[in-house]
């Protein structure tokens, strides 16, 4: 079984989303999903972020579901509550 090229797959994903952006989703539950979705991708940037720019003062902050949850529901708070559990806890 071959693999599916990333290129499929971006294609494929960019399709589905300009589709909704068109025909919208009139399913609450479906937007609902969409909006945790997005929650969820913020949160995982937010993390980026924060590991770049702490790699300066050697903080890092794993990048996993729970904490892209916390930073992506909770927003800056919960992004600081991660970075303070990861420095006065686990360090």
């Amino acid at each position: 079984m071959r693999p599916i090229d990333p290129v499929v797959v971006i294609t494929i994903l960019g399709g589905a989303i300009v589709v909704l952006l068109i025909v919208g989703a009139p399913i609450k539950p479906l937007r609902m999903l969409g909006q945790i979705g997005i929650k969820f991708v913020i949160g995982g940037l937010l993390l980026f972020f924060v590991n770049v720019f702490g790699a300066l003062i050697d903080l890092h902050v794993p990048i996993n579901f729970i904490t892209a949850a916390v930073s992506g529901f909770l927003g800056i708070p919960g992004l600081a509550l991660l970075v303070a559990i990861q420095q006065l806890v686990l360090s």
